[in-house]
This record gives C-alpha cells, sequence and structure tokens, in this order.
C-alpha cells in the first residue's frame, strides 16, 4: 500500500483509504443524511398541503439539492473534509498534495457523488474505486483529491534505526542539555523515514540536521562520519542517557539494592557498578573514563577483572618486647 508523497518526494505518511472502510463511511453518511431528508420532506408536505402539483414539485426538487447535494458539501468544506461517516472511521479528503480541501474540490465531489453514488446506488464508484490503484472514485479524479486515514495501527509505528555498531558510545562526551526538543523531533523523524525519501533529498536534509545539531553541541560533526550515521549515533546516545536516568531515578525512589535506603545502598542513588554523574561508580569504586568521542575501560570497572590485593606483611616487634607467639595452625610441633 503506498503513501502520499508530494512533489518534493516528502512522504507525508498518510495512507490512502480503500473502499471498505469508505463504503463503511458512506453508509453512515447516507443514513444520516437520508433521515435529514425524510424529516425535511414530510415537513414540507404538511407545510405545502395547499400548494398545486408544479409548486410541490419545486419544492421537492430544492429539498432534494440542498439535503442530499448541498448538506454534504457544506459539511466538506467547513470541516476540512470530515464528515460523520468519515470522522468515525478515521478518515479525511485532502488535496492530491496534502493540503486541506475547499469549496470547490467538495463541490465537485459533490456534484459528481450524485452520478456516481445517488442516480447508480453506488456501482460506479464502487468500480472506480476498485480500478484505482488509491481507491479514488470519480469525484476525486475530477476534484484532484483523495481519501486517506487518519489513525493508524500502533504496531506501524516506525522506530528509530539503530547507528552503526562502531559509532556506538563514541560520542558520550557530547553535551545534549541546549539541543531543543524541536530539533530531536524533526531528527527522529528523517531517520524513521529515511529509506522513504528520494537519495538527494535524503542527503541535502541530513546534512542540515547534522549541522543545525552540531551548532547546538559546540562540537562538529566527525570528518569522514555519514550524517546520518552521526545523527542516529547522537540520537541513541540521547536514549541511552535518558534511560540510565530513569533507571537510576526508579532504583533510587524505590530503595531496592543499590538505591540509598535499601541494604548494600550506597547513598547517591546511582546503581552499583554504574558510573556516577562524573564518570566514576558508586557501588564497586571503579570508574569508566570517556573522552569526546570515545570510552576506555580501567581496571575495576564493570567487566574488567581487578588484580587480587597482596597480603599484608605482619609489623615487626619493638624493641624491649616479646614477638608474639605464632598463629595458631592446627598442627602440633614435632617432639
Amino acid at each position: 500500500m503506498s503513501e502520499l508523497v508530494t512533489g518534493d518526494a516528502v512522504v507525508l505518511g498518510l495512507r490512502p483509504a480503500k473502499l471498505p472502510s469508505r463504503a463503511l463511511a458512506l453508509s453512515i453518511d447516507l443514513v444520516v443524511v437520508g433521515t435529514a431528508f425524510v424529516l425535511v420532506s414530510v415537513g414540507l408536505a404538511v407545510a405545502t398541503s395547499g400548494l398545486d402539483a408544479a409548486a410541490f414539485a419545486a419544492v421537492s426538487v430544492a429539498t432534494f439539492l440542498l439535503v442530499l447535494v448541498g448538506a454534504p458539501i457544506a459539511v466538506e468544506t467547513l470541516s476540512h473534509g470530515r464528515s460523520l461517516g468519515k470522522l468515525a472511521c478515521g478518515l479525511r479528503v485532502v488535496r492530491d498534495d496534502g493540503g486541506p480541501i475547499r469549496f470547490r474540490h467538495a463541490l465537485v465531489r459533490g456534484a459528481m457523488g450524485v452520478v456516481e453514488i445517488l442516480m447508480t446506488l453506488g456501482v460506479v464508484a464502487s468500480v472506480a474505486s476498485l480500478v484505482s490503484a488509491r481507491g479514488r472514485r470519480l469525484g476525486d479524479v475530477f476534484a484532484g483529491t483523495l481519501v486517506v486515514r487518519e489513525r493508524l495501527p500502533a504496531g506501524r509505528s516506525a522506530s528509530v534505526p539503530p547507528p552503526p555498531p562502531w559509532l556506538v558510545g563514541r560520542f558520550a562526551g557530547l553535551d545534549l542539555s541546549a539541543v531543543p526538543d524541536e530539533l530531536w523531533l524533526a531528527v527522529r523523524q528523517y531517520l524513521t523515514r529515511m529509506h522513504q525519501l528520494d537519495a538527494d533529498v535524503g542527503r541535502a536534509m541530513a546534512g542540515r540536521l547534522a549541522g543545525e545539531l552540531a551548532g547546538w553541541t559546540g562540537v562538529p560533526a566527525p570528518v569522514g562520519v555519514p550524517a546520518a550515521a552521526y545523527l542516529a549515533a547522537v540520537v541513541n546516545e540521547r536514549q541511552a542517557r535518558d534511560a540510565h536516568r530513569m533507571f537510576a531515578a526508579s532504583r533510587s525512589s524505590s530503595g531496592g539494592p543499590g538505591g540509598p535506603g535499601g541494604p548494600g545502598g550506597t547513598g547517591t542513588g546511582w546503581p552499583m557498578g554504574a558510573p556516577g554523574p562524573a564518570g566514576g561508580g558508586s557501588g564497586s569504586g571503579a570508574s569508566v573514563g570517556k573522552g569526546p568521542w570515545g570510552s576506555g575501560a580501567v581496571p575495576g570497572a564493570p567487566g574488567v577483572p581487578a588484580a587480587p590485593a597482596a597480603p599484608a606483611a605482619p609489623a615487626a616487634p619493638a624493641a624491649g618486647e616479646d614477638p608474639a607467639p605464632p598463629a595458631a595452625t592446627g598442627f602440633a610441633p614435632p617432639a
């Protein structure tokens, strides 16, 4: 199923609606409009009972045009493409470029709907929607519109791709506190859709975002590293810091092992064996030294065995004192 792409090769993430969802939305709209038409017709029939046949026919035609044709056009224009049925099914009518529709778009769709929906009982609209690759009926083709789905399943949401393994942890010393949330959102949206963009457009967008990110961090992007890989590595570093901060806060508040109130706690709020804010470990006394673009572990850090401590030598007796008796070993001296 293809997504909506603008003329600049930008994927909007809007998926065209197919025939089943459109038919359900149209059925809801027809029930509402048909009920309103019957009520208005009965009221006008009672109010115009004294008119002749010609006047009654004129009133009937005007009622048909106003209720069955004019009302849907007015609703789509005022709601920017969301009728009651489309609102219930999570659909919307948009232009071919993804923008909101206007009165002329709704007018063409409504006029063509009289022919392909009302006069043919929806047969022409169904055939046209099945033949079209994006599920468009004739009214959409002539008006330059498209019915898209606004609500997508949660499982279809794209995730940020991981960075290359050789870049993981390389930006551990980068200061990310000054980067605004708007830039993080733009970088995340690019990373989730970079494989759907045109190659030249994607490279230009990645270079622009990498330049903005380097300007906020104060450290230029390393030479030779692709802009997309640089963005992925920095986003991965930010996510790792957020996860570490949340984990430390949860351990600190729960009072579990390693927390300030739990057994074995260090009183600092950092998990045992994890490096503290300044790089020092709070539980094992080890530290992990981190440079601007890399990290190196020292003995005693998690995963690095520490050298065993040598036993302390016994102290020599002072002058005039008897030497201390030998420690009991469990064996009797020879006779």
